[in-house]
């Protein structure tokens, strides 16, 4: 058993000033404070001092990292994108892909199920790299109208045999798929993919409120990067945006990097969404953690110029890291260090129905990270093991 101390820990809605943290083969056995408790015989003691400990951060819309593609074949692709990932805080993330051909995202499908199995059967604390827990299939079911950079070749019509054949090459691994509610069939797909206990996310979307509606109805549950690849917001018209920020069965996700979305309207969204249900994500880019220059998203050609990463002018995910959109979040909406942060954790890991993650309590997973007062991370722990650098 190991105990870990630091200055506080955030479980993240509660702070333990002074904290002793216990593990036990990679899971919280218990969390108190030093002046509580007595540490069990044989215990080893690892003092982080003057830092803050937190859960874990976890990804829910993430294409990339450190020069290196999701969809990659490259064998070096996923260690990369996770030692990168580990560094920053993210301790779970889910591989997003976006729209390629079939026969590429079936291909991509079975890799990114095979490394999800591999990390499964080894430990998540393997070489310290963040680990991939289910898939995001961010496309083909989106709308032509807001594709974004999604190719418009591959986009297609929502049916049933067509997401089989994408369940079945990621052999059961989807956690998250992203769907424009709007289209043809859509509302079939969205309920066999939540019978299958998939979080089904509307974006990518030019719906009107009463198609935004039939999706809530048939079973989705979150929205993907509020405000961007969705239908503006009109008042007499709300639309997709309108579930998004006002329906309670709809948690939400944005991307808090200043680029995607203003300042401003971050610390609206935070305010209509309140402390339960906003969800940070990166939308990060193989250009994350990178210099300027040409990079892939997909089968597409993306380059990064002072932050911002675009395909042919348009915007095309970001070079965003979560722990820079904890920091952003806190300073845009004017929350606490403890409730940004549980945006990128307990959010999320209810969000995507995972209940051993997202929190420091005893029976989760013992994920999580060191930081400074101001939210740099400073160590990061995956099943109690350091991740080095």
């Amino acid at each position: 058993m190991l105990a870990f101390t630091a200055h506080q820990l955030v479980t993240p809605t509660e702070t333990v000033e002074h904290p002793l943290l216990l593990v036990d083969q990679g899971t919280i056995a218990d969390v108190v404070a030093r002046s509580a408790s007595s540490l069990p015989s044989g215990v080893r003691v690892l003092d982080l001092g003057h830092c803050t400990l937190a859960p874990g951060y976890i990804d829910l819309h993430i294409h990339g990292s450190a020069g290196f593609d999701v969809m990659d074949e490259s064998a070096d692709s996923l260690p990369s994108i996770e030692r990168f990932l580990a560094g920053r805080g993210v301790t779970t993330y889910f591989p997003t892909t976006v729209t390629a051909s079939m026969d590429q995202t079936l291909r991509a499908l079975e890799r990114l199920a095979t490394a999800i199995e591999d990390r499964a059967s080894a430990g998540p604390g393997v070489q310290g790299r963040a680990q991939p827990i289910g898939i995001h299939l961010e496309g083909p079911f989106i709308s032509h109208a807001r594709r974004g950079v999604h190719p418009p070749e591959h986009l297609l019509v929502p049916k049933l045999e067509v997401f089989e054949s994408l369940w079945q090459a990621a052999r059961g691994h989807i956690r998250v798929i992203t769907i424009a509610p709007e289209l043809e069939g859509a509302a079939e797909v969205i309920a066999e993919a939540s019978r299958r206990e998939v979080c089904v996310s509307l974006g990518h979307s030019d719906a009107d409120t009463q198609a935004a509606e039939r999706g809530v109805a048939a079973g989705a549950c979150h929205a993907t990067h509020t405000f961007n690849a969705m239908r503006p917001l009109d008042h007499r018209q709300p639309g997709i945006l309108g579930a998004a920020l006002t329906d309670c069965r709809l948690s939400a996700d944005i991307i808090a990097d200043g680029i995607h979305v203003d300042p401003s309207i971050i610390k609206l969204f935070a305010q209509a969404k309140g402390l339960e249900q906003t969800v940070l994500i990166t939308d990060a880019t193989a250009a994350t953690g990178m210099p300027d220059g040409p990079y892939r998203l997909g089968s597409l050609a993306v380059e990064v110029k002072d932050g911002k990463v675009t395909a042919n002018g348009k915007l095309a995910g970001s070079a965003l890291t979560m722990d820079l959109a904890v920091r952003n979040l806190a300073r845009y909406a004017g929350w606490s260090l403890p409730q940004a942060i549980a945006a990128a954790s307990r959010n999320p890991a209810r969000t995507a129905r995972l209940t051993k993650k997202g929190s420091l309590v005893p029976g989760a997973d013992a994920d999580f990270v060191a930081l400074s007062p101001t939210g740099d991370v400073l160590r990061t722990f995956i099943a109690g093991q350091e991740c080095s650098a």
